[in-house]
């Protein structure tokens, strides 16, 4: 009987076991899975007790040569010292696996706790490490992974929600007005080509591990090109003015110390989080038809769910229209 079951449910322990032991290692014990939603990811142990994250890419999602490219940057990143979490290699240099029709890599395991982003002294070591970070990626570009545009964002996310059931009438009219006017105020932030280098892509605090004041960057998965801003204003949380520019003066003061930053790409915070605030949603509905995602995310079938969500969108349309506040 055809079931219309989704590769995931496939990646039994024992197949996850035997995907890590065909690279030489041996798991006395179970996989445990990790918070991952995208890929799976899971924490195995080996004989020698050493811990390893293991990584199961979404199929269909990334090209081999987009995966490898990921791989690639990471090493050149750990070469030059910069604390990220490259990729285990074989004896042949590959850290690319396969297994029953899956793509899987191993990483040695970063312990630690996420940073605290009102510790001003957390914040310097995060600018310091994405500051190195960028040092690195301005060498060359990216060959395969996707460079951030705006409008094809934009057009992307737009098409996936309207094109499904999400919305009643009444929303579907309220959401595709103000997810347009949206998509045309953000065509006026297009960045030159020239402004786009290397960055981690999702630099949110899950994807930075540490103490001491000392942190290493995880899951390079939505590496990309785009602009330097991309990876520093997610840790803009402040309410407050006075804060604001606490936590901005820290970063920059960390990330000044291995690479220049303009500060003209800071007109570009709003529209980076309009960006991720339609990105998001759309990327729910996409992923609804795993399993993984109706157990996390119920709500997104809720009416309720939609109407906040486009008033987030009608606050977001009214703060593009103000000058932004990191300029002052």
């Amino acid at each position: 009987m055809a079931t219309n079951a989704h590769p995931f449910e496939s990646l039994s322990p024992k197949r996850i076991v035997d995907a890590v032991e065909s690279l030489g290692l041996w798991l006395p014990g179970e996989p445990f899975a990790l918070n991952s939603y995208e890929n799976r990811v899971f924490l195995v142990s080996d004989e020698e007790r050493r811990r390893w994250v293991v990584k199961f890419y979404r199929p269909g999602r990334w090209s081999d040569a987009q995966i490898q490219e990921e791989h690639d940057f990471l090493v050149e990143l750990d070469e030059a010292g910069v604390p990220v979490g490259a990729p285990w290699r074989n004896a042949r240099g590959e850290s690319l696996h396969y297994a029953e029709g899956f793509r899987f890599a191993l990483f040695a395991q970063i312990g630690g706790q996420a940073p605290e982003l009102e510790n001003p002294a957390h914040l310097f070591a995060l600018g310091d490490v994405i500051g190195q970070l960028h040092a690195v990626g301005k060498r060359r570009p990216f060959v395969h992974r996707r460079v951030m545009d705006v409008d094809t964002m934009v057009r992307e996310s737009r098409e996936q929600v309207l094109t499904g059931p999400w919305l009643s009438r009444r929303q579907r009219q309220a959401y595709e007005r103000i997810s347009g006017e949206l998509h045309e105020a953000l065509k006026a932030y297009a960045w030159p080509a020239g402004k786009t280098i290397r960055v981690h892509g999702d630099c949110h605090l899950g994807n930075m591990l540490g103490r001491d004041e000392c942190f290493s960057l995880v899951d390079f998965d939505d590496c990309m090109m785009a602009p330097a801003v991309q990876d520093l204003w997610m840790l803009l949380t402040a309410q407050s003015d006075p804060e604001a520019h606490m936590q901005l003066s820290e970063i920059l003061e960390g990330y000044e110390q291995h690479a220049d930053f303009d500060r003209r790409e800071l007109e570009w915070i709003e529209p980076l989080r309009s960006l991720r605030l339609i990105r998001h949603s759309a990327w729910l509905v996409a992923r609804w038809e795993d399993p993984a995602f109706p157990r996390a995310f119920p709500w997104l079938a809720d009416e309720g769910y939609w109407d906040d969500h486009i008033r987030t969108l009608e606050q977001q349309r009214q703060a593009l229209d103000k000058r932004s506040p990191w300029l002052a």
